[in-house]
């Protein structure tokens, strides 16, 4: 049986999917006063209000056009909604970071995340988006110079 606070929640991956991109249904499920919180990201945590709530759905849908998220395990525990699933898609928008734009390769895409939603009377009150970004950046090809650094140390 669905909750509210579940269906709540799935109606926000609902207009986050890539074949939907409804950023202002998106935006219109969140508290007044709601965040979003992008955890593991290009430079670790941001955070998101207001009319910038949907900064990471456009983001995403112009990263992976046929982002779809996957929900392995959905557990609801009162006015939290824990989540595991994977962000599906494929790399086909450019990818900016502080070094500069990296081009899309075309591959396929299949994100580990936990995503956490607080709910309170009926919105969003907050949602932390934890993304497994080396699992990311090792599937668009983007790995570490970890040499680069070593050398820098000494």
């Amino acid at each position: 049986m669905t909750t509210d606070t579940e269906a709540l929640v799935r109606r926000a991956y609902h207009f986050a999917q890539g074949d939907v991109l409804d950023v202002q249904g998106f935006i219109d499920l969140f508290a007044e006063d709601g965040v979003f919180n992008g955890i593991g990201g290009v430079t670790a945590q941001e955070s998101y209000q207001g009319e910038h709530l949907g900064d990471v759905v456009v983001w995403m849908g112009k990263l992976l056009p046929d982002v779809h998220r996957e929900l392995h395990r959905v557990n609801v525990l009162g006015d939290v909604v824990a989540i595991e699933l994977s962000i599906q898609g494929t790399f086909l928008g450019p990818f900016e970071t502080p070094g500069g734009v990296i081009q899309p390769t075309g591959a396929k895409l299949d994100i580990p995340t936990a995503d956490f939603w607080y709910v309170r009377d009926g919105k969003i009150q907050t949602f932390n988006c934890h993304v497994g970004t080396t699992t990311m950046f090792a599937q668009m090809g983007i790995l570490p110079d970890f040499a680069s650094v070593l050398q820098n140390q000494g």
